[in-house]
């Protein structure tokens, strides 16, 4: 595509035309003509995504015309990266999915160009009750690489995300072995001690996966896994702002030590973007969706059954916190991920860059996408 978008920089705040030539930013300059509260932003990317508007990664029944689908409703949230996150489940369900996955990239262009990576989250997790979460523990098991090859096998190496208990057996080497292959490696569902979670810093582990959930009820108030990741200067964390996952408070303190190494995810069911009501989750059984959003399990109303909220939804529901500047979130969920992963030709307004972009009004506190643009190509208009 070769055209031209128009509309107010959202860091900056000065009216802006971008030039876009054969997918790229080709030429930024001064608009003179343009329309109030309309900006232009990079489009979103969800490191951490499980499903979405009734569509499961997880599921069986999975094919291309349904992975097209997420993609298409995720166009409509402003997100043009993804990473479908695979959670722990049956070493041939886990091979299928992958297969899956890849047949939709090798036969589709624009899947392939918004699947940005396949984000591993299990089956190497830790086997206790609150750091597991919801992970089905009969398939929980230690760290494998020769399993792990032959997944990456299948996937054609786009697994590029993997979430894993440090304090498992042979958890450190496997790190190691990731990172000299140029997977990037999460802590999560742990329940390791202070010194594991350091060991696997120092062996190359870059973030923390939804850092404050999948833990403990109660915890070492001095000696803990989250003190140790908060601590820790050289750990990128993923933070779930849905309004539900973690109180402001915590948040707050969040943000505040990680700065500038916060990265808004989603972890969206794929009960995120359907009507209030009962459903059926093949993890949780009888699950609850509130009007606002809130997803429990039906007979337990406390207990969370996971995100049933987009990634879009977080930025809106961390801006009206105020917790952060509006500039600083949409950084959070657009160019942090990105810097994590050392995608640089992704990483903003820049010229040179891919054109992966949104246009966007706020109004009330709502940011409504007018346009997705996904590699030069508008792939959604209100």
């Amino acid at each position: 595509m070769s055209g031209i978008l128009t509309g107010i920089h959202y860091k900056t705040e000065q009216p802006i035309t971008l030039e876009i030539k054969s997918g790229l930013i080709e030429k930024i300059s001064a608009a003179s003509d343009f329309k109030p509260n309309r900006f232009i932003a990079p489009g979103l990317v969800d490191l951490q995504i499980n499903g979405f508007k009734g569509v499961d990664f997880n599921e069986s029944g999975l094919n291309e015309d349904k992975v097209l689908e997420i993609t298409q409703e995720l166009f409509k949230e402003g997100v043009t990266g993804y990473f479908p996150t695979l959670i722990t489940n049956s070493a041939e369900a886990i091979s299928n999915t992958l297969k899956i996955l890849l047949q939709s990239c090798t036969e589709c262009q624009i899947i392939n160009e918004s699947l940005l990576g396949i984000h591993l989250e299990g089956p190497f997790l830790s086997a206790e009750d609150g750091p597991r979460g919801a992970h089905p523990l009969q398939y929980i098991q230690n760290p494998d690489w020769e399993l792990f090859c032959k997944w990456q096998e299948i996937s054609q190496g786009k697994i590029r995300i993997i979430t894993l208990a440090p304090e498992l057996p042979g958890a450190i080497s496997f790190i190691k072995k990731c990172v000299a292959a140029g997977v990037t490696v999460a802590i999560g569902h742990t329940a390791a001690s202070p010194e594991q979670i350091q060991e696997a810093v120092k062996a190359g582990a870059r973030f923390s996966t939804h850092l404050g959930n999948a833990s403990h009820l109660v915890l070492p108030r001095h000696s803990n896994y989250i003190w140790e990741q908060l601590a820790s200067e050289d750990l990128w964390a993923t933070l779930i702002a849905d309004g539900f996952h973690l109180p402001e408070s915590l948040l707050s303190v969040l943000l505040k030590v990680k700065q500038n190494k916060s990265i808004l995810v989603s972890d969206a069911t794929k009960f995120a973007g359907l009507p209030p009501g009962s459903y059926q989750s093949h993890i949780g059984g009888s699950v609850e969706l509130a009007e606002n959003g809130r997803l429990s399990m039906k007979g337990s109303p406390k207990m969370l059954a996971g995100s049933a909220r987009s990634l879009l939804d977080c930025v809106d529901h961390l801006i009206s916190t105020k917790l952060e500047t509006t500039v600083s979130v949409f950084d959070m969920a657009s160019l942090r991920p990105n810097e994590l992963l050392d995608n640089t030709k992704r990483c903003g307004l820049k010229e040179g860059n891919i054109a992966d972009l949104i246009v966007f009004e706020r109004n009330s506190g709502i940011t409504k996408i007018i346009q997705t643009v996904k590699f030069g190509e508008v792939v959604y208009s209100l």
